[in-house]
């Protein structure tokens, strides 16, 4: 090794007069690209795939309606032409495409201490929902709670028959109400048209209170 301050001897590679320093390793200039864009390529490519998969799920149809289970209201109905303290209405040979979903009673087991009411739903060939609701309840106050306080739109005959018709614009809710003679209230609500709610009201009919048995009428059928 040469003294300090003097020059390397002839041939001796440039750098080893430091003692230790790596020796520099020669690259090709597409190897140096390679090593020094390796990333951001790599974040383009990963880029562009998201895009088109964002893209793909955006042009993809999906359906998001829900679909609502159907049920048998047949032992409801048995309550309600059994027990009521009431002459019960149901609906009865309805056009195919109705379908029941929802079927509640309340106030049956409170000894006529409350109100008695039955809460019958459908999804109408019109994809659109409609409910029967009916009660021995206050008339004016049922039908204000029912219609959620709907505007009146005058009446509407239905099978020579007038119903009230009213309609709530911000809850997109139509109505028809009709109180019968020993005050039990009928609702027929929705999202479903006026015509449409007009044919559930049509359908319905009292149900005897004398022998009666499950319906078969009340059963979910294919197809309907």
């Amino acid at each position: 090794m040469p003294a300090e301050g003097e020059p390397a001897e002839a041939g001796e590679p440039a750098g080893a007069a430091q003692a230790g320093a790596p020796a520099a390793i020669p690259v090709s200039p597409a190897v140096h690209k390679r090593l020094t864009t390796g990333l951001g390529g790599f974040t383009m490519a990963m880029g562009a795939c998201l895009l088109l998969v964002l893209a793909i799920f955006l042009i993809t149809p999906r359906n998001n309606e829900e679909i609502l289970p159907t049920v048998d209201y047949s032992s409801q109905l048995w309550a309600m032409r059994n027990e009521a303290p009431f002459t019960a209405y149901a609906p009865e040979g309805l056009p195919p495409g109705w379908r029941p979903t929802s079927s509640r009673l309340t106030g049956l087991d409170a000894g006529g201490k409350k109100p008695v009411a039955w809460h019958l739903g459908f999804v109408t060939p019109g994809d659109e929902y409609a409910a029967l609701e009916q009660s021995n309840e206050r008339a004016a106050e049922f039908i204000r709670r029912m219609t959620s306080s709907s505007t009146p739109l005058g009446t509407q005959q239905v099978g020579g028959i007038t119903w009230n018709k009213s309609f709530r614009k911000d809850k997109k809710a139509n109505s028809l109400t009709r109180t019968l003679p020993d005050g039990t209230t009928l609702v027929v609500t929705g999202t479903a048209t006026h015509e449409e709610l007009a044919v559930l009201a049509a359908s319905l009919k009292p149900q005897p209170k004398q022998g009666a048995g499950l319906s078969p009428s009340a059963s979910p059928t294919p197809g309907s």
